[in-house]
């Protein structure tokens, strides 16, 4: 059974407020968002597989190059998780149940199951957005091994990744949104992927802490896809909050929210 009208995104903005968001909770409710025929039981199922997974490792192999090649082994070779650069021409390489399903994703999908089954497993594990890449730490700062999913889990030695042994970790919100980003990227202006643009930042909007940018993004999706009226109307929001410090940046929005009012004459 689905998930009733507006109940994913309940659940999705009660669980980024929560003192310790769950990450795979959070990215499988922006799968349910993508694929409506989701419900409660796929979320169960879900974490019941990542716990399956996580029971498929040693009981704590050593330290953190230990973990990494442990997870590594498990997922990366016997599962087979791993990217593909087709992977990022398709919207399901950014979800997690057809991530799980696929075992294939974006860097930080797979970097998500990566975390998730380690955690689990009681890793001493994190993400870490590095530059261009998201990659998977072990153990502290100073002891750090860093792993990259998408090429199925290789232990980074060096090279132009190695920066991401000084990069912190990254909190599961910092996540989500970097996941929400690479769906607007991926619906990148299209109208036939307009649906998808808009539920993301819809849903970027429904967490704590987010850019005034996307309510502009908003109510210029909201125009494209024909609610002139309610694009217009974000839009002049939008223009009220960046008005306290940039007039000539909302005149011009304004601009725009008249022009999308003018568009029902």
């Amino acid at each position: 059974m689905s998930y009733p009208p507006g109940e994913v995104r309940r659940l999705f903005a009660e669980e980024a407020r929560a003192e310790r968001p769950d990450l795979a909770t959070l990215c499988f409710l922006i799968g349910a968002e993508a694929d409506p025929s989701l419900g409660p039981s796929d979320l169960d199922a879900l974490q019941v597989e990542l716990d399956r997974l996580a029971g498929e490792l040693p009981y704590r192999p050593g330290g953190a190059r230990a973990w990494a090649e442990a997870v590594r082994g498990l997922l990366g070779e016997r599962y087979g998780f791993r990217g593909d650069a087709a992977d990022y021409q398709r919207l399901d390489s950014s979800l997690l149940p057809q991530v799980l399903e696929r075992r294939r994703g974006l860097p930080i999908l797979l970097s998500v199951v990566w975390i998730e089954v380690a955690r689990r497993a009681g890793a001493p594990v994190y993400g870490i957005a590095a530059p261009g890449h998201f990659v998977v730490g072990f153990g502290s700062r100073a002891e750090r091994v860093v792993a990259d999913p998408f090429d199925g889990g290789r232990v980074v030695e060096g090279g132009p990744r190695s920066a991401a042994r000084e990069v912190g970790a990254a909190d599961p919100l910092a996540v989500v949104a970097r996941i929400l980003n690479n769906v607007r990227a991926w619906a990148g202006g299209q109208l036939d992927r307009s649906e998808a643009a808009l539920w993301a930042v819809e849903l970027g909007l429904l967490l704590p802490s987010h850019p005034a940018q996307l309510r502009y993004e908003r109510g210029k999706l909201l125009v494209q896809r024909g609610d002139y009226l309610g694009g217009a109307a974000e839009l002049e929001g939008y223009a009220e909050v960046v008005g306290a410090v940039d007039e000539g940046a909302a005149r011009k929005v304004r601009g725009e929210a008249l022009g999308a009012r003018a568009l029902l004459n």
